[in-house]
């Protein structure tokens, strides 16, 4: 794109932060807001009109101006200043497109006051901020790892009141994010994708500064620490000292939220150094695993708390809603059921199918990666590499050696076999949020050739959740579970013809 071109779509998105940010102080997810409201009685409220106004547009703004240069912003440090600017609005806005802060700040309230967040609820546990937690988790245990639910306690002490705490979460889930934005630019060179575009697709998508910073979830200390274990794996493979400070790290961002578990086998991958034959995999996967379970058994042991956070997992999806593919299929299936008289309870079922589906869908990936890697080193090496990334050339090489030799690199391979086993988490996962899709996103930037089939539904995703938290898909139940089935059916009748 032109410079006046990327100029444009710079102060478009910034307008549309601005706009957002304005959405957030008129009726976001302040703490006296009102709960279990509807679209429409969002829209009678005094400034109602003006919230969802502003809230539509700024959107709009924002996923068009990061939409237009998917395939890559002019330069690097364009990109990390844009999206630097985009952030500073939501930065200092109230909590805009979910109420989780609260429950964030009620479970380190509970264990910062000797009480277990895995066995009981906020609500049982006395939090006086209780009135702000969305109604649906006040009962529920903490669904988090040790790690987080520290720092939530940390952030209660440092706050003080609710404000000075929601405050201080926010702050700690910018860290994840600029943790997250350090680690690019290397993720990127090791995987052959130009720096400026990973940088633009990763930081600057409006789920991030939406749900990220404003909305200050965990999911973005999550990815900080998942990048990070997963850059030092490819900067020092082979070396035990480092192994053992990218397992930690990776074990670190599992107990922030479990879902990075899926990320470590490729994690080990990256850091074979050398030829990938079993030995090398047991090596220094082994050194790898190690950090791994010292940081999960250490921070368990320090919170005092044991292993009751795995416990806490099983609640994460008490919610049932369209946006997650297994649910919508379960809806529809019910609904048919009930129209000649049956009562078939197809949503659990279904959720179990999937988790079953997961677990083998990422043993494939991971076995097909061992494949390609394996494979590779049965490629002839060559004398000198021109140039970086999936098009380099390589001299004394013919094309399929070119193409096997580049295409097989270690770090591009694991890196995107780990962005795809993120991408089958969520689609397969009992229960989806909009800002769940930032956990593929971060690691399709680094390696996906073409970049609409993930920026589209994310674009889409960051229209799920009104600025008070209000989640959209609560309300098209119907709608929504036929047209994601539908979506899947075409999805997966495409692939068949492939």
């Amino acid at each position: 794109m032109t410079a006046p071109g990327a100029a444009l779509s710079r102060y478009a998105g910034l307008l549309g932060a601005v706009l957002l940010a304005v959405a957030a102080h008129l009726g976001g997810a302040l703490p006296d807001a009102p709960l279990g409201v509807t679209p429409a009685s969002i829209w009678r409220a005094p400034d109602g009109p003006a919230t969802l106004t502003c809230w539509l547009v700024g959107t709009v703004l924002l996923v068009g101006a990061w939409w237009s240069l998917r395939d890559g912003a002019p330069s690097t440090r364009w990109a990390y200043v844009t999206a630097g600017l985009w952030a500073l609005p939501l930065l200092v806005a109230p909590p805009l497109g979910s109420r989780d802060v609260y429950s964030y700040a009620c479970q380190g309230w509970t264990y910062a006051h000797g009480v277990d967040p895995y066995a009981v609820g906020v609500a049982a546990a006395g939090c006086p901020w209780l009135d702000t937690v969305a109604p649906i988790w006040r009962d529920t245990p903490a669904p988090y790892g040790p790690v987080f639910v520290l720092l939530a306690a940390l952030a209660v002490g440092v706050g003080g009141g609710l404000t000075g705490t929601v405050v201080t979460l926010r702050v700690i889930a910018v860290a994840g994010v600029l943790l997250a934005a350090y680690c690019l630019p290397g993720l990127a060179r090791a995987a052959g994708v130009p720096v400026r575009r990973a940088a633009w697709l990763a930081l600057a998508g409006p789920l991030v500064g939406v749900h990220l910073v404003a909305g200050a979830h965990n999911d973005a200390v999550m990815l900080g620490l998942l990048l990070s274990g997963l850059l030092v794996a490819i900067r020092r493979p082979g070396r035990p000292a480092a192994l053992l400070l990218a397992g930690a790290l990776l074990g670190l961002a599992v107990t922030v939220k479990a879902t990075a578990v899926v990320v470590v086998p490729f994690a080990v991958l990256a850091g074979v150094r050398g030829r990938y034959t079993w030995r090398a995999l047991l090596r220094d996967g082994g050194w790898l695993a190690g950090g791994l379970v010292g940081a999960v058994l250490v921070t368990s042991a320090a919170s005092g708390l044991g292993f009751g956070w795995v416990g806490g997992l099983t609640h994460s999806g008490d919610s049932e809603q369209w946006t997650s593919p297994p649910t919508a299929v379960g809806f529809v299936v019910d609904y048919a059921g009930a129209l000649v008289g049956r009562d078939p309870q197809a949503v659990p079922v279904l959720r179990a199918v999937a988790l079953l589906l997961l677990a083998g869908v990422l043993a494939v990936l991971w076995w097909r990666a061992c494949r390609a890697l394996r494979g590779a080193d049965d490629v002839p090496r060559v004398a000198q590499v021109e140039g970086s990334g999936p098009g380099v050339a390589l001299r004394g090489s013919d094309d399929a050696t070119r193409v096997a030799r580049v295409e097989a690199s270690g770090p591009r391979v694991a890196l995107r076999c780990a962005a795809l086993a993120l991408v089958a988490t969520v689609v397969l996962s009992p229960v989806f949020h909009p800002w769940y899709a930032t956990w593929p996103l971060a690691l399709l930037a680094l390696t996906a050739g073409r970049t609409t089939w993930f920026v589209l539904p994310a674009s889409a995703a960051a229209f799920l959740t009104l600025p008070d938290g209000t989640n959209l898909a609560r309300f098209t139940k119907a709608p929504g579970a036929v047209a994601m089935t539908a979506l899947l059916l075409t999805v997966l009748l495409r692939a068949a013809r492939r």
